[in-house]
């Protein structure tokens, strides 16, 4: 064929491709495939962009610090591969300051959800390597995003915070920000379990959504809480002091009660973040988790009949009795550094979660004071709001006396342990292992607040005060004091007189406890008991 007959063929063939479209979708085609490569090599890039945060030089910085990245703390916390992230390219809107010129795909925070011990959590990481996790107005909004979702679907959010505050260059957007989180957290209390990781700082109005979720954890060294940092309080007060005595982890685990653990470094703190997850149901509609439990729970405890000394005023740690009774001596205390004449935690019976209360001996005699009573009311309402049993293991002398205590409310504050109490409808335990004396007998769970089942161990002693004491009013000027005291004691320095009058269901031998907690637990699964109806009570504050 010659060449003239080849292209006048070419042409017909053209013309003819015109006439029919068929050339022009073959150019559409084309191009629409050269733009989607083109869009899908941007995605590429750009989601290798958000892996990278602020980029290597920022997160080997964050390495020598011994704090892990915000995507590292995600990859150990959740289970493997179940982390499915939400807004990965989203940008900061801010154009102030030069902001326009410096963008990084998912700006500060990283969220979404994954599995934690094969169940679902709303999780969100802020990055440190991206303008020092300060929070910008997008950066609230991701939050805020999961923490709706959370709240539908009914499953906890846990945040783990670094965070320098709020960015500055974004003015009154990002404090409407923090707003919008915070309002957040009310909705959500009580609804949802709300855990706050403190991995590094979290200042100024960043604070106040940590103290508003449930329960707040710490990174010894590396983490630290304060509204103001140490500049503010050196130029207002000219007292000189750093981070950590200022808001670190010791400072809040052990003199403020705002944190409520603390952990040696990131990977401990996120590997016993996934134990203590395990504790907690989904949600207020939800079960807590049942574990398969090896530990027999119809057996007596023999070690527990030894717990108790001779001497009525001598000490002994609370922890005996409770590793004794829970499954596996296995108790995930919380705040153990903090008001430690009292104890609270977590732990299973016959496999079910318990929260359980109980006075310490082996401090300030088991007395409660204000802090002791805050740490416990807070503990006692979480637990309510979450159905989860209660059990109360009671050795109190009564309140703490003194001036001190008076002047700083002990009144009210105690009063916050009984309304906790009072106000609980879940299956309420209670174990008088030693004293229960005064107002603090009532308070700690005692029959008259609607104590399902209340035992006492023959150690027990239910009365207004010690025998001493009662024989000083009673028979003040007399005689034969000792004579007094002696039969104050027999009358008294025994648990006849509360279960004659049906205070205590029965009085058991401390080697039943086990077996008996388990048994009552089981019954009361299907406990049903509603306060009046209400909006909200009004707690002392």
């Amino acid at each position: 064929m010659s060449v003239n007959v080849l292209n006048r063929t070419l042409l017909f063939n053209l013309r003819n491709c015109g006439k029919n479209g068929w050339f022009q979708k073959l150019v559409r085609q084309t191009s629409t495939a050269t733009h989607t490569l083109k869009v899908a090599e941007k995605i590429k890039l750009k989601r290798s962009e958000a892996l990278l945060g602020g980029g290597i030089k920022r997160i080997d910085a964050q390495h020598k610090k011994g704090k892990l990245t915000a995507r590292e703390r995600i990859q150990l916390f959740c289970d493997e591969d179940s982390f499915v992230e939400y807004d990965m390219f989203v940008e900061h809107t801010c154009t102030d300051f030069g902001m326009e010129k410096q963008k990084f795909p998912g700006d500060s925070v990283i969220t979404g959800h994954g599995l934690v011990n094969g169940r679902p959590v709303y999780v969100f990481s802020q990055d440190f390597t991206v303008f020092g996790g300060s929070l910008s107005s997008i950066h609230a909004k991701k939050i805020c995003k999961i923490m709706d979702q959370a709240l539908m679907v009914g499953a906890p959010v846990v945040g783990l915070n670094d965070s320098g505050g709020a960015r500055i260059q974004e003015g009154v957007d990002s404090l409407a920000g923090y707003a919008d989180i915070f309002q957040r957290n009310v909705l959500a209390s009580g609804v949802i379990p709300q855990i706050s990781m403190i991995m590094g700082p979290c200042a100024g109005g960043a604070v106040y959504s940590p103290a508003m979720t449930d329960f707040t954890f710490m990174v010894e060294d590396t983490s630290y809480l304060f509204i103001t940092g140490p500049d503010v309080v050196k130029s207002v007060t000219n007292e000189d002091v750093t981070q950590q005595e200022l808001g670190g982890a010791k400072t809040h685990t052990s003199v403020s009660g705002v944190a409520h653990k603390s952990f040696n470094n990131d990977v401990d703190a996120l590997l016993h973040l996934r134990d203590f997850m395990g504790y907690l149901p989904q949600s207020n509609k939800n079960p807590s988790p049942i574990r398969a439990c090896d530990d027999p729970c119809d057996l007596d405890v023999p070690l527990l009949d030894n717990v108790i000394p001779p001497e009525t005023t001598a000490p002994y740690d609370m922890l005996d009795v409770i590793n004794a009774i829970v499954d596996e001596r296995d108790f995930f205390e919380i705040m153990p550094k903090y008001a430690k004449n009292i104890i609270i935690g977590f732990a299973r019976m016959n496999g079910r979660t318990v929260g359980i209360v109980g006075n310490q001996p082996k401090v300030a005699a088991g007395c409660l004071d204000i802090n002791a009573s805050v740490k416990a009311a807070r503990f006692v309402r979480f637990c309510d709001a979450f159905n989860i049993p209660l059990i109360t293991l009671v050795d109190v002398p009564g309140f703490l006396p003194g001036i001190n205590q008076e002047h700083s409310g002990i009144i009210r504050h105690g009063a916050k342990l009984l309304y906790a109490y009072a106000e609980a409808t879940v299956p309420k335990l209670t174990v008088i292992t030693r004293k229960g004396y005064g107002g603090a007998y009532d308070v700690m769970s005692s029959k008259h607040l609607r104590g399902d089942v209340n035992y006492a161990w023959p150690t027990a002693e239910v009365a207004v005060m010690g025998a001493k004491g009662a024989v000083s009013i009673l028979f003040r000027g007399k005689p034969d004091v000792e004579k007094y005291e002696a039969e104050y004691m027999d009358k008294f320095g025994n648990p006849f007189s509360a279960a004659q009058r049906g205070f205590v269901d029965d009085i058991i031998e401390p080697r039943t406890t086990r077996w008996r907690l388990c048994r009552d637990l089981d019954l009361l699964q299907t406990k049903e008991l509603k306060n009046p109806p209400k909006k909200h009570g009004n707690i002392p504050l």
